[in-house]
């Protein structure tokens, strides 16, 4: 039932109202007197907020339900209302057909995966506690969640000066961002700022592809930079000031290095590239390695020592703020840096980046494939990890073997510092995917 990032799926095929309604009941039944709930921009949100809200209070829960808000603006409610944990519905950076529920604890962290498999066992089992009829939840209204959230952003940064920043919304639930900015004297124009959860101005998820219009406006304009947010804000990707989009591994380098100091150390996922491990090289840090999925990456950062965590999808964590993935903070982090630093091309060119290479093959039996592919990489390599996958290291590179969480793939991830050494390392993963597929085969 849950992924990495929560419950996702079509609505009315995988995610239904019936769903919301006992999830809304078990979250209730595992100890939650009180929640915070909010939503995305999606039109199908408004059944399933209704439903997931009815099962809560069902259950006797009180509800804060807080709108329509950015999901880092609604994780960081959960401890503002004094609450026992957080939903938010939403699909994030899924298409419109698409929506969800994720939950979160007070600290701002998402669920683990202890806490959804005791979920998922309730919806299962129809393992409910109703309420009696005079001991039912309420369900209050409270519109101070963003202002809270604003607050706290703008606590959290220094701007000089009143740069020009173009911030994309694309049509989702993240106009914190540029309120913000504009209460920290920048000038902001926005693009996609009308909430509209068909996101007609580009796919929800920003990426180098969908995010042209961007590219374009602050390439002829003299902004410093360009800043773009999926569906429900917890992602944040940008582009320089020639209209440049800035690569996520470097991205990544840049926040992590702009935190980290001498000792420190950064959670990244194990598909991080090796960019980001020589920039905190550079400053003496270095980088933690994590399961995918910001669950993992938060988790890790409430280690001592931890001061920065993030995925290259574009879920950046500082936990001193919050351990949810905030755009929000993210975009007021970075128009700082570019305000003390200098030119954000500038900071770009000065982060080394590898050649990479990926591809996913469709095998049968992930299970089987990957317990061969574990025993045959340690008869051959020393440096491996199996935290996630198989990772393996060299001098030259690295390449990651992965089952995907959702399809009956495997995929792959080969980087080098050289074209041959990233070639060699990605032929040599995917001849070792080849052979397990074919011999799970023959065994099956």
């Amino acid at each position: 039932m849950f992924g990495t990032s929560g419950i996702r799926g079509p609505v009315g095929i995988e995610v239904t109202a019936e769903l919301a309604l006992a999830v809304g009941r078990a979250v209730a039944s595992d100890g939650a007197d009180r929640v915070v709930v909010g939503r995305d921009v999606r039109d199908s949100g408004r059944l399933l907020t209704d439903a997931v809200t009815a099962g809560l209070r069902e259950c006797g829960t009180d509800v804060v339900d807080v709108g329509i808000e950015a999901t880092p603006t609604v994780a960081r409610s959960v401890s503002r209302f004094d609450a026992d944990a957080g939903i938010v519905v939403t699909a994030s950076h899924n298409p419109p057909t698409d929506n969800g529920i994720k939950l979160w604890t007070p600290s701002g962290k998402a669920f683990g995966p202890d806490r959804r498999d005791a979920i998922e066992r309730r919806v299962r089992d129809d393992e409910y506690r109703l309420a009696r009829w005079d001991e039912l939840g309420d369900r209050r209204h409270r519109e101070t969640a963003r202002r809270s959230h604003a607050t706290r952003l703008g606590d959290a940064v220094d701007v000089t000066g009143s740069p020009q920043i173009v911030v994309d919304l694309g049509n989702g639930a993240g106009a914190i961002t540029a309120s913000v900015l504009d209460d920290l004297g920048c000038t902001v124009q926005t693009l996609n700022g009308h909430q509209d959860g068909s996101f007609p101005g580009r796919p929800s998820e920003p990426t180098r592809e969908t995010l042209e219009t961007l590219e374009s406006v602050v390439a002829n304009t003299d902004a410093a930079l360009g800043v773009a947010h999926d569906g429900d804000a917890d992602r944040l990707l940008a582009v320089d000031e020639t209209g440049r989009f800035v690569p996520k591994d470097v991205l990544f380098a840049l926040f992590a290095k702009g935190v980290a100091g001498e000792g420190d150390r950064v959670a990244a996922p194990v598909d991080t590239s090796l960019a980001v491990d020589d920039a905190l090289d550079a400053v003496g840090a270095s980088v933690t390695r994590t399961r995918v999925g910001d669950v993992f990456v938060a988790e890790r950062t409430t280690e001592d020592g931890v001061v920065f965590g993030g995925e290259p999808s574009g879920a950046w964590i500082w936990p001193d703020e919050t351990l949810c993935p905030d755009g929000p903070l993210a975009a007021c982090k970075l128009v700082e840096l570019v305000t003390s630093a200098g030119s954000l091309a500038d900071l770009v060119d000065a982060i080394e980046q590898y050649p990479i290479r990926r591809t996913s093959a469709e095998v049968t039996g992930e299970a089987a494939v990957m317990n061969d592919v574990r025993t045959r990489v340690h008869e051959r390599y020393t440096r491996v990890e199996t935290l996630d996958g198989v990772r393996v290291e060299t001098d030259d590179g690295w390449f990651l073997i992965r089952a995907s969480g959702t399809q009956p793939l495997v995929r792959v991830t080969a980087e080098g510092r050289t074209a041959d050494a990233a070639d060699a390392l990605f032929d040599a993963a995917t001849e070792f995917v080849t052979k397990s597929s074919e011999a799970a085969t023959t065994d099956g």
